[in-house]
């Protein structure tokens, strides 16, 4: 017997035992048994590599040890059942015999312990959906008065197949519940139920080892930090796909969320990027092709198998069936329609617009220049094409057409950016500041380096009043350029604290390192080395950028950025480094501070705003939801009247005509209130200076 078959005896005598001690059947003839779950000779020996890169070159110096160990433990069963929906207390109780063996598995011992867990959780998932299933032999009674728990995440595992079958009871209702206020019949409801259950058996049956290896692989990655990943071959080849844009989709990185494709973010501009209806977090919950296409219910599909629906011929039609950001389990869902095509570099371009602002008889010219990432077009550089696009290049060109208008003020819009590339990011700090350091860069093995302003006898392009728009989702390299505006006093900063991404990743594509067994290759590695620190010395991550002046925004920073993730790594400082910053703007921060507060007592948009926010973050805060099908429909149409109440509220207050129904308000009618703010403070501090005589604000460096 060759070890490859002693290794599958081992596996699948140990699998039965566990399953028999839990009192499932290990049937031979069961349709499921035969896809035993096992590890291959490769997944082990890119676990002693991974674990190699970790040791060596992760920027905690990570020592892979029983400490270690115990925290994948808790990190691989978050991954399996965050939700502590399926597995049962005596299933953890057994798993807790490999709590410290995970970081030997990961050295040079066999992963099948790994594997064990996973088929147990495979076993148990389909258990439950095996009875949700039996649960649509019967309509459900909706008019009973009880409530559906649904963020389980914080509760003790179930202790009783009984206990998990209550829950599940209560699970398959509100299922029903939410078809039902859109309005579907119990005969379709059940139709659309059975298929979607039925799906997720189908997916259990379809996962391979390469999965399972994946999945714990992941789960020790994200012990280290938030950023740290493993991409299986299959995987890596979906993200090179992705990165040559060689395809033809809405322009949006996804992943899956428990039962949910979400989205992760938004490629400037791609087909969602334009469309601007799509946002971080987003859940998908059906895809339909064309205009009249049927909508097809994607919950609890396989990733791979969302993408290939929504990919499409160019120019063609996908319509997506959306459950917004932090919606309760009913909410209205939104149908979006967009247009396949490539993302395309003039759309990710920095674009500009002038917002006037009437203030004591005098209209002032505030320009905006709208960033919506850091690009360069290195293809275009390499080949020694002078006229390559970049941020920095199209921003200067748009701040000297704005100066030919006459300006008073400039805002530089970074919401929603997510950084890019390092080198746009200093140099468009060099745009603000004579010359000097933008930002240090710490490695694992503790090398400080800084980076300067790459064009130092440049001039700056601009030296009038200057403020930075930022919020949650502004990060990375975004961060970087509002932080050298902040320190070196160039300009304000205005809205959200930001995101708080300070660390570096690198990418270790495995192949290079191991001999490949055929085409089935080894996958990636992405590992955090390093962190960025301000000039000051003060690290981004973790923390973020805080604004000068705060303005409310919907995003909720309890649910969103670096702070919450409970794996990244601590803000902490470095020495600072040798600048000079211009005039201290503390003063003057502290009157454009009163000056808006002042203003947005009466602005109605802002009032708006303020109790949009409110409402939202109650409606969030639960975690529990009727099952009664009138009291959910009472409680949305309340919900809708308010929304209305709100919106027609500000209408009037601005003169505006009221509206019958939300579904008669123009999306193009929305203000764009924190960018109003903004160019109401921009004006403030244009005003100021005017009065006081003060003099440009381009901050004077020495080297």
């Amino acid at each position: 017997m060759n070890v490859l078959e002693k290794r599958k005896l081992r596996t699948t005598v140990g699998l039965s035992i566990a399953l028999l001690a839990f009192g499932v059947a290990a049937s031979t003839d069961s349709p499921t048994s035969d896809t035993v779950l096992e590890p291959e000779p490769r997944h082990e020996n890119i676990g002693e590599l991974v674990t190699t890169f970790i040791q060596k070159s992760h920027y905690n110096h990570i020592i892979v040890n029983d400490d270690l160990s115990s925290d994948v433990m808790d990190t691989y069963l978050d991954e399996l059942d965050r939700n502590r929906v399926y597995l049962l207390e005596s299933d953890v109780a057994f798993f807790e015999k490999y709590r410290y063996q995970l970081d030997d598995i990961v050295r040079n011992e066999p992963l099948d312990p790994v594997f064990d867990m996973f088929s147990i959780y495979r076993t148990r998932v389909r258990e439950r959906f095996e009875y949700a299933l039996q649960l649509l032999d019967e309509e459900p009674d909706l008019t009973i008065e009880e409530e559906y728990q649904f963020d389980r995440e914080d509760l003790p595992w179930a202790k009783t197949t009984e206990e998990l079958d209550e829950l599940w009871r209560k699970r398959v209702k509100n299922d029903v519940v939410n078809l039902a206020l859109n309005d579907k019949p119990w005969e379709e409801s059940r139709d659309v139920l059975s298929k979607r259950y039925s799906r997720y058996l189908k997916r259990m049956d379809q996962i391979n080892g390469d999965d399972v290896f994946e999945t714990f692989m992941n789960a020790f990655a994200h012990t280290l930090d938030p950023h740290s990943s493993y991409l299986s071959p299959r995987n890596s080849e979906e993200y090179r796909i992705k990165m040559s844009l060689s395809y033809f989709g809405i322009g949006a990185s996804l992943q899956t969320e428990d039962d949910y494709v979400q989205i992760v973010n938004i490629i400037p501009g791609g087909p969602a990027a334009i469309d601007g209806s799509l946002g971080p977090k987003d859940r998908i919950a059906g895809v339909a092709q064309g205009v009249d296409g049927e909508m097809t219910d994607v919950i609890g599909w396989r990733l791979d198998d969302v993408v290939d629906l929504i990919r499409g011929e160019k120019d063609t039609v996908v319509r997506l069936q959306i459950i917004p950001a932090g919606a309760l389990p009913g909410t209205s869902d939104k149908e979006i329609s967009l247009t396949r095509g490539q993302v395309k570099l003039e759309e990710q371009a920095a674009k500009s617009d002038i917002v006037t602002v009437p203030r004591d008889g005098r209209d002032w010219s505030i320009g905006i220049i709208e960033v919506p990432s850091f690009y360069r077009d290195f293809t275009a550089l390499n080949n020694g094409d002078k006229n390559y696009t970049s941020t920095t290049k199209d921003v200067k060109r748009l701040i000297a057409e704005l100066e030919e208008q006459g300006i008073d003020g400039l805002i530089i819009d970074l919401r929603n950016n997510g950084g890019g590339h390092l080198t746009e990011a200093t140099a468009l700090s060099g745009l603000f500041i004579d010359n000097g350091p933008v930002v240090q860069l710490k490695s694992s093995n503790g090398r400080i380096s800084r980076l300067d302003d790459p064009d130092p006898v440049r001039r700056v392009a601009y030296n009038g009043p200057l403020a930075v728009l930022i919020n949650r989702y502004s990060a990375s390299a975004s961060e970087i350029f509002a932080a050298a505006i902040q320190d070196y006093e160039r300009g304000v900063i205005i809205g959200q604290t930001t995101f708080g991404k300070g660390t570096v990743q690198n990418l270790y594509t495995l192949d290079q390192y191991l001999q490949p067994e055929g085409d089935q290759g080894y996958g990636q590695l992405t590992l955090t080395i390093g962190k960025y620190y301000r000039v000051t010395g003060e690290s981004t991550q973790h923390r973020g950028v805080h604004p000068d002046i705060i303005l409310p925004s919907h995003i909720d920073a309890e649910q969103i950025g670096e702070s919450v993730r409970e794996t990244a790594l601590p803000w902490d400082t470095i020495q600072t480094t040798r600048f000079r910053a211009g005039e201290p703007l503390d003063n003057m921060i502290d009157s454009l501070t009163v000056l808006h507060s002042a203003r947005a007592k009466d602005d109605p948009n802002m009032q708006y705003m303020m109790q949009f926010i409110e409402d939202d973050r109650q409606f969030r805060d639960r975690d529990t939801v009727s099952l009664n099908l009138e009291e959910r429909k009472a409680e949305r149409a309340a919900n809708m009247e308010r929304a209305l109440q709100l919106e027609n509220s500000r209408r009037a207050a601005l003169g505006l005509a009221a509206l019958e129904s939300l579904e008669d308000l123009d999306e193009d009618e929305r203000p764009d209130i924190q960018l109003d703010q903004a160019a109401g403070i921009v004006t403030d501090l244009a005003e100021l200076r005017e009065v006081a005589g003060l003099p440009a604000q381009a901050a004077q460096v020495t080297p």
